[in-house]
């Protein structure tokens, strides 16, 4: 029987750290920067360095003229409106709420797993949106129901939620031609170009007014190093060697690190209701990966690879 390597699980739990950090980091960028300004630099950066990584280990893929137009669409989905929804509603509501209710992407996937691809869900998988549902419940309505986050925020984030079901759609279609690192290279290097003109329009005169400090210069790097770059590529490696299904129950690890940072450094309350309800939409959408096979709902936010020439 075939044993996996420990490093293996390793590099699952860091890219999961590095991701779940990202809502932190982000949220420290934001005391300096707004969001697109954030999104630019951090994309810009990014692609920088998955430049490099290519030209010095990794050789990538030629992009065929014939799927310019799906690179340009999964590029306006993610990174572009995926990430204006996430880092406003972000801005707007605090670093674990965003998390888990970014972590219920998978529960939405499904949806477009049947309209469009005619993939099947078990009961098991039904109960475990029904289950992430009330945790999110739980964890934005008060018991005097008010709202315990912006709704503006909310907002942001279901649309965030709404552009990643649509880009593993469209995603699916270049996982069978690229490799995952040519897909992230390209689609943040177009993601970078996409943010360029609300940068100049909307940001620019605030940005040369910021003096940047380490922390602040620290936060962008970690940003577009660990989160934007390294974590991609770690995640490739795990799904190589576990699989998707396997992989993705890893990807419930995000918002816990999200929570355990948001505690350390910004002293985030947490009250029985909220953890409650972060443990329910986490156990909802164990269950909702639970004996699936890989589809649409296997790739949502990140990327999977089915070609053996990838890393």
């Amino acid at each position: 029987m075939h044993k996996t390597p420990v490093y293996v699980y390793l590099l699952a739990v860091l890219s999961m750290v590095f991701w779940g950090m990202s809502f932190i980091w982000s949220t420290i960028v934001f005391e300096y920067y707004d969001p697109i300004a954030t999104i630019f630099l951090r994309l810009l950066l990014s692609s920088f360095i998955l430049w490099v990584i290519a030209k010095l280990f990794i050789k990538k893929d030629k992009i065929r003229r014939e799927h310019y137009k799906l690179f340009l669409l999964s590029s306006l989905l993610n990174p572009f409106f995926y990430f204006l929804g996430e880092n406003f509603g972000l801005k707007l509501t605090s670093p674990t709420i965003s998390a888990v209710i970014i972590a219920t992407i998978p529960l939405f996937t499904p949806i477009a797993g049947i309209l469009i691809l005619n993939e099947r869900l078990n009961r098991m998988n039904i109960m475990g949106m029904f289950v992430s549902f009330a945790g999110i419940l739980l964890m934005l309505i008060k018991p005097d129901l008010s709202m315990a986050a912006s709704p503006a925020g909310i907002a942001y984030l279901i649309f965030a939620i709404a552009s990643a079901v649509s880009y593993s759609v469209v995603l699916k279609r270049l996982t069978t031609h690229y490799s995952a690192f040519t897909i992230i290279a390209t689609q943040n290097f177009i993601g970078a170009l996409y943010f360029l003109p609300l940068f100049l329009i909307f940001d620019f005169k605030t940005f040369i007014t910021v003096v940047p400090d380490q922390r602040l210069i620290v936060s962008l790097v970690l940003l577009a190093f660990f989160a934007s770059s390294l974590a991609f590529i770690f995640y490739t490696v795990t799904t190589k060697h576990l699989g998707i299904s396997k992989t993705n129950i890893f990807s419930n690890l995000i918002p816990v690190f999200t929570a355990i940072a948001s505690y350390i450094l910004f002293k985030e309350h947490f009250d029985t209701r909220k953890i409650i309800g972060i443990a329910l939409v986490l156990f909802g959408v164990v269950l909702s990966q639970y004996n699936r096979n890989s589809g649409v709902t296997g790739i949502y936010r990140f990327i999977t690879v089915n070609r053996k020439k990838d890393l």
